[in-house]
């Protein structure tokens, strides 16, 4: 337990972020799931409706700081990479 005033704060603040972050990170692992299901089961429309909102919360997360930018630029890149293949193969 911190011995000051000021640690104490920094204590609490810090469980109330890492609670928060934990959240963050986990409806960002939800979203990428659901959008690598549509494009594994090939649902073409489906995945191009949930890549807009998948790339706001990659996005949102890295503004926030939960993931690096690099990171969030290279999943948002893979993921739309991979959705414009689904449409290529099906014209």
């Amino acid at each position: 337990m911190p011995n000051v005033k000021s640690a104490a704060k920094r204590l609490r603040q810090n469980t109330k972020a890492r609670i928060r972050n934990r959240d963050k990170r986990s409806a960002l692992r939800t979203a990428i799931k659901k959008l690598r299901a549509s494009i594994a089961e090939g649902n073409v429309e489906q995945a191009k409706a949930q890549l807009p909102l998948t790339i706001s919360v990659i996005d949102h997360n890295a503004r926030v700081g939960i993931i690096h930018k690099n990171q969030a630029a290279r999943n948002a890149s893979r993921l739309t990479l991979a959705v414009n293949a689904m449409g290529q193969e099906q014209a």
